[in-house]
């Protein structure tokens, strides 16, 4: 349990679908949970977007900002953990 309390890091590939290309889903998450995220890359289409970018943050706080975005639709892939 300790290691929840822990800051880590994540690094993970965000797929976002259409219907949400147009929605401001990563400024929501920064206001809805205590992570800090860096942009590692991306590439956005009409159709959709692809994102990598690292998690900063206590576990469980990231676990609980992962699960959001799945909820919303976005496919979320770990890539790394530090």
């Amino acid at each position: 349990m300790a290691s929840k309390l822990i800051p880590t890091r994540q690094r993970v590939h965000l797929t976002f679908p259409e219907k949400l290309i147009n929605q401001p889903v990563l400024s929501l998450l920064a206001k809805q949970f205590d992570v800090v995220f860096n942009i590692r890359g991306s590439t956005v289409t009409s159709k959709m977007a692809l994102v990598e970018l690292d998690f900063d943050g206590r576990e469980s706080e990231i676990a609980k900002a992962i699960a959001w975005l799945k909820r919303k639709g976005v496919s979320v892939e770990p890539i790394d953990k530090k």
